[in-house]
């Protein structure tokens, strides 16, 4: 039997009582949604920038990578849920930057980006992913 179980780090936001940070089956691992909040605080940061926002989801996106045993290399797929489609750009520079510094090879992981209304008026970005990890 396949051991599923819930992945949780304090370097990471704190999940809604709903939901779990991340979810490890057997090689997969899904990372919920994330967003620019600070871990230690619970306080959405950098408002009204995009930029900033995107950096600091994906940081929270690896946090839950690491506490599940898994890196950006093992991303196979991330979906960005952005709320104007004006920021697209903007998110995409960031994006790239920060997947320069977090892949270590030269493929990337497959990724969707949706244009939505997120959960909090703050929130510009939203990001989550789905690793497979090679024991």
């Amino acid at each position: 039997m396949t051991i599923h179980r819930r992945i949780s780090t304090p370097d990471a936001p704190a999940p809604a009582h709903t939901f779990s940070q991340g979810v490890r089956k057997g090689p997969m691992l899904q990372v919920s949604g994330q967003g620019p909040v600070d871990a230690a605080t619970g306080e959405y940061l950098h408002i009204g920038d995009v930029a900033a926002q995107t950096t600091l989801t994906l940081s929270n996106v690896a946090a839950i990578l690491r506490a599940g045993g898994a890196s950006f290399d093992d991303v196979i797929m991330l979906r960005v849920y952005l709320t104007r489609r004006e920021d697209f750009a903007i998110m995409n520079d960031a994006y790239a930057a920060f997947m320069d510094e977090h892949v270590q090879g030269d493929i990337l992981p497959a990724r969707t980006t949706v244009f939505t209304g997120l959960p909090r008026e703050e929130m510009l970005v939203e990001i989550d992913a789905l690793a497979v990890i090679e024991d």
